[in-house]
């Protein structure tokens, strides 16, 4: 226990710190929401001296006046077919795309995208050829968060995209077109690839992943000093009723309600506040006994990705004919998603493709491949009276006795 809370509290400062330094060297506009301001307005100035006075470019008064060219900014704001109601509304508008616009990194954003496509194409092919191990799937949880939260930063993120285009629409009635670029790709990701994007793209997603395996035995099929399953039916519930909670405050009071907690500022901790250390450090202590405490409880893009999971092409899936129905899969899996998955018989919470059962499985019968799940057999996992479910195979005896030196090693 002792040897866990220090790899925990060191884990935890080398992130923070790290990510203190690489923001300071990123540099960048902070990422708020222009506040209202009272425009400056009379019918007999200019467009030119509308958007002088107002702070406003010429392509936000292209937006807000419809301008064909730019001699247009030189007729007044009174010949336009606009009340003076309308030209403030299009100016909010346009001031807070511009604002978006211009508190992104474009270059960092583009180096993260193309790095992702190309490290999350890798764990593909590793998943596909049942590669990843106990071993390497820390070292791997590890380096995804290094490189797309310490090093790139707390955004881009899947979970922005949802909650940054609810707030946005909610509080200032538009849509930022590249954010919707990017939830369109986060969902393509996942329809091809389950939830591949949260499993090992997510800042956050491997950050907490990261830390539940520190509480894991060697194989990691179990947890050393208690871990936890929270029923699907609770943690859904839950998120479902922030994403409610979420959509309902901005769009009633333009309100932010996950800025102040919003995990993903560990990756930029001078801007975390009392209240938003003090929630990501109990998401990341939870993270050490419930797998993905924030994924399952809270997350917005999880929720959204979770109901696309559902048509997602490549997945888990079982070949019965090999299941032996021991279930090591299930015991081993950090939620109850293999669980569902295995004997079919309630809805699948969320995946995130760690390979910990393909791992597990004795007999290989589980992968990660194309294809409708099929259905077990009837009686499979003991549904017929009297009916008990196949055991393994006795292991040969030089795989016996490898078996007997790990266990005593560990």
């Amino acid at each position: 226990m002792s040897k866990m809370a220090l790899q925990f509290a060191i884990g935890i400062v080398l992130v923070l710190g790290l990510s203190w330094l690489s923001s300071l060297l990123w540099g960048g506009k902070p990422e708020t929401l222009p506040e209202d301001k009272t425009w400056v307005y009379r019918p007999e100035m200019t467009v030119e001296q509308f958007g002088s006075e107002n702070g406003l470019s010429l392509q936000a008064l292209k937006a807000v006046f419809g301008l064909k060219s730019p001699r247009d900014a030189g007729q007044t704001v009174s010949s336009f077919a606009l009340s003076k109601e309308q030209v403030f509304d299009q100016a909010a508008k346009a001031q807070a795309i511009e604002a978006e616009h211009g508190s992104k990194n474009w270059f960092k954003i583009r180096l993260k995208f193309a790095l992702w496509l190309a490290f999350l194409g890798t764990i593909f092919v590793l998943m596909r050829r049942g590669r990843i191990t106990a071993g390497s799937r820390k070292w791997l949880y590890v380096g995804s968060l290094a490189a797309f939260g310490v090093a790139l930063g707390s955004d881009p993120s899947p979970m922005g995209t949802v909650k940054d285009a609810v707030v946005l629409l909610g509080a200032k009635g538009v849509i930022f077109p590249p954010r919707l670029i990017a939830f369109g790709v986060f969902m393509l990701l996942v329809i091809l690839a389950n939830k591949f994007i949260c499993g090992w793209g997510c800042q956050v997603g491997t950050l907490q992943d990261a830390i539940f395996r520190l509480n894991r035995d060697r194989r990691d099929r179990a947890g050393r000093f208690g871990q936890f399953k929270i029923p699907f039916a609770v943690t859904n519930t839950v998120r479902i009723v922030f994403f409610a909670g979420l959509t309902a405050a901005a769009f009633l009071w333009a309100l932010d309600i996950v800025e102040p907690v919003d995990p993903f500022r560990a990756f930029k901790p001078q801007t975390l506040g009392i209240v938003g250390g003090v929630f990501l450090g109990g998401v990341l202590l939870m993270s050490l006994f419930v797998y993905r405490p924030w994924c399952h409880l809270f997350c917005p893009f999880g929720l959204v990705g979770w109901l696309a999971e559902k048509i997602s092409l490549t997945k888990v899936r079982v070949d019965y004919d090999k299941c032996i129905g021991c279930e090591a899969c299930s015991k081993a899996c950090p939620s109850t998603v293999m669980d569902a998955i295995l004997k079919q018989d309630r809805v699948a919470p969320d995946c995130f493709a760690c390979g910990t059962c393909i791992e597990t499985c004795p007999t290989k019968a589980i992968s990660w491949s194309a294809g409708k799940r099929a259905a077990p057999p009837a009686g499979k996992f003991g549904g017929s009276p009297g009916t008990e479910a196949p055991t393994a195979p006795p292991p040969a005896p030089d795989q016996a006795a490898h078996q007997t030196r790990r266990d005593a090693a560990e």
